[in-house]
């Protein structure tokens, strides 16, 4: 690889936008000082002519959310020939849309929340009496990352006001039961388990804000405060959710523990932040592997996948 010309594919259009700049700024700066030769190569509507223009031979992708982590770009560097970074195609896109990953969870035997999915040609007609979920419940949009359109919902008053938050969001409208638990996060790498980490947020639930802004008051407790068993059961769940899907890389798979017992796999993201917040880098620094050994170790699996 390092005689490769690297393309760090960052930004995009969707409202991740700002986070993906960040984690591809942060992944270039690192591969850099391992020696590599690289170009921040923000994602638009000219993406194929620059990655041309530019001789571009590896991508690395960076990119958050749609037309980046549903395999849309990497359909592109499929029929480019570059390989790239990440998950292929298919995984891709079966990661990013929810509901779809949830009936794959389900086939798999990993426990998942129960849910009601609403149209948005309903959402409109959509009444509080419609619901057959228990309150509280969660609603977002089934294919947006970053906690991006999500709402927590206590009652029928508020059920309207949520539904039309997800309005110009990505997807069919996915309602989920709230399920009161602990929330880790499980990052596999290379099919294999890495470690979990347990998200304290001082907001109700790790919403964006949560996410991203470090005076949001969110603490991180690396490794998990476990017991063996539990530990057993975040990292089962992880990494069944990482194989039930196809992922390739490293995944960072959504969790709930709940106080019955189950480990709810909520999510898998197949391009996980790599800001100084971001979850996966945190765990890799709690095992002693650099951001700079973990962003190569990323480049390194890069291939064509199809």
């Amino acid at each position: 690889m390092r005689g490769k010309h690297i393309g760090m594919l960052m930004g995009g259009h969707n409202a991740e936008h700002e986070v993906s700049l960040c984690t591809g700024a942060a992944l270039a700066r690192a591969l850099r000082a391992r020696g590599y030769r690289v170009t921040e190569v923000v994602a638009d509507t000219e993406l194929p002519a620059r990655l041309r223009r530019e001789g571009i031979e590896v991508a690395f992708v960076a990119l958050h959310g749609r037309w980046g982590e549903d395999g849309c770009v990497q359909g592109l560097l499929e029929a480019m020939r570059i390989p790239y970074t990440g998950s292929s195609v298919l995984a891709s896109a079966l990661s990013m849309d929810k509901i779809v990953a949830k009936r794959l969870f389900r086939a798999a035997g990993l426990a998942v929340v129960e849910e009601q999915v609403v149209a948005p040609a309903a959402l409109s007609d959509f009444r509080p009496e419609d619901l057959r979920l228990p309150y509280p419940v969660v609603v977002k949009p089934s294919r947006e990352g970053s906690s991006v359109g999500i709402s927590v919902v206590k009652d029928p008053a508020e059920l309207r006001a949520a539904l039309q938050a997800t309005v110009g969001l990505a997807g069919d409208v996915l309602i989920e039961r709230f399920v009161r638990g602990r929330e880790i996060q499980v990052a596999v790498l290379d099919d294999q388990p890495m470690g979990a980490i347990e998200v304290v947020p001082a907001e109700e639930f790790y919403n964006y804000k949560a996410k991203y802004d470090k005076a949001a008051g969110t603490r991180y407790l690396f490794p998990a405060p476990l017991e063996p068993a539990e530990q057993a059961l975040a990292l089962a769940a992880g990494v069944g959710a990482h194989r039930a899907l196809g992922c390739a890389g490293v995944s960072r798979v959504d969790t709930i523990l709940a106080s019955d017992g189950a480990c709810y796999v909520l999510e898998v993201n197949t391009i996980p932040g790599m800001t100084e917040t971001s979850l996966v880098p945190k765990i890799a620094a709690g095992l002693g592997i650099s951001f700079e050994e973990l962003a190569e170790r990323l480049l390194l699996g890069a291939a064509l996948k199809a």
